[in-house]
C-alpha cells in the first residue's frame, strides 16, 4: 500500500478566520462540506490543512488524515495487529471510504481513500 498524502486536521470553531490565516501563507479553500474545509497550496496541491468544527459522521475530530491508496488493506494490517479501531470502515457519502484508529501516542488517524 501507498500513502498519496498526509493532511493535518486542525479543530476550530474559527473557520473562516482560520482560512483567512492560512490563506495569508498561500494556502487556498479546495473543498468546504461546512464541517470540514480543505485548504492547498496551489503550487503543491498536496500540501494541504484541513479544519473541522466536528466530525459529521465519526465520534472524534481526528488529529490527521493519511490518504492511503488501498485504505482496505491498510484496516486488515491495523486490525490484525490489534490497534484500536476507533470508527469503522466504512464509505461515506462524499467520496471516500474510511476509518479512523488510534496511534500509539494516543493520536486519532483518519485512514481514507477515495472511490
Amino acid at each position: 500500500m501507498a500513502v498519496r498524502r498526509v493532511v493535518p486536521n486542525i479543530r476550530t470553531e474559527a473557520a473562516q478566520e482560520s482560512r483567512e490565516f492560512y490563506g495569508l501563507l498561500g494556502f487556498e479553500e479546495v473543498m468546504n462540506h461546512g464541517w470540514i474545509m480543505t485548504l492547498a497550496s496551489p503550487a503543491g496541491p498536496a500540501a494541504q490543512i484541513s479544519v473541522m468544527r466536528s466530525d459529521r459522521t465519526a465520534p472524534v475530530v481526528p488529529d490527521m488524515s493519511i490518504e492511503v491508496d488501498d485504505v482496505d488493506a491498510a484496516y486488515e494490517v491495523l486490525r490484525k495487529t490489534g490497534a484500536e479501531i476507533v470508527h469503522p470502515l466504512q464509505d461515506e457519502e462524499w467520496g471516500v471510504r474510511r476509518f479512523f484508529v488510534r496511534d500509539p501516542s494516543g493520536r486519532v488517524v483518519n485512514v481514507l481513500g477515495h472511490r
